[in-house]
């Protein structure tokens, strides 16, 4: 029987102790999802997640969890591929309605919080579901580049690095033993493709496809998918510094 049992029929029931398990269970979602990772550089911002494949007919780049919001604007999910995709048309139409109404682009801390008012009011009737995806988001505006993350529950919060999904506190820790400050985006590049083939467990996780991309001076700052040869020479100098490392340490 569920520890939930009796208290998770409805978004709207509180248990004894003050806990929603409909949004808990939407949290677990994104904890059982790939890991996605996110930096922002002195230049701008790369987004990079671990897409498990769900079988080996699958044809590369289907069902993309990286998506464009805006020119500005990009966002990775982690969770429910369907979720994501859902929200990604919401963050769409919010930040064109933004720019059709005021005749600029919607400003990063704006798009943030309304995006994050939007997945929280799913958390608060019983006839609805919480969506059971977490989002980080990627913005360049006149305040330079950002990060935000808008978790399961509706909570955002603004961040250098970070990481959501299956092994979001090992790759927090590595995160946090970069210099952003210094990093460029390119390099980024190279850091997240370590940190998700380090987080990767190849004995117990399916098959997975690297999918990155990047908002920075490079490319005009403008939200790009990261070019696959980029890609690929990424994995490679990671995988051998993977290897480097491990030989030191033996």
């Amino acid at each position: 029987m569920s520890i939930g049992s009796g208290y998770d029929q409805s978004l709207t029931t509180l248990s004894p102790d003050g806990r929603v398990f409909q949004v808990e269970y939407a949290c677990k979602a994104v904890d059982n999802a790939g890991t996605a990772v996110g930096l922002c550089c002195k230049d701008g911002v790369v987004l990079g997640l671990e897409k498990l494949l769900i079988s080996k007919m699958l044809v590369k780049g289907t069902n993309r969890a990286i998506h464009h919001v805006a020119k500005h604007i990009g966002m990775a999910t982690a969770g429910l591929k369907a979720d994501g995709r859902a929200l990604a048309n919401e963050a769409q139409g919010e930040a064109s309605e933004y720019l059709d109404m005021y005749g600029s682009p919607i400003p990063a801390k704006l798009m943030a919080e309304r995006f994050a008012g939007y997945v929280h009011t799913y958390t608060l009737y019983y006839y609805a579901r919480a969506y059971g995806c977490a989002t980080l988001m990627a913005v360049v505006d006149e305040d330079g580049p950002a990060l935000w993350a808008i978790e399961a529950d509706g909570e955002c919060f603004k961040y250098y690095g970070y990481a959501v999904g299956k092994a979001k506190q090992q790759a927090k820790t590595m995160i946090s033993a970069l210099d952003l400050e210094t990093l460029t985006c390119r390099e980024a590049v190279v850091e997240i493709a370590k940190i998700i083939n380090t987080c990767h467990d190849e004995l117990k996780d399916k098959q997975f496809e690297l999918e990155m991309s990047w908002i920075c001076e490079e490319t005009g700052n403008v939200h790009k998918y990261v070019p696959a040869e980029l890609i690929a020479e990424a994995t490679a100098a990671a995988k051998a510094a993977m290897d480097s490392d491990s030989e030191d340490d033996a």
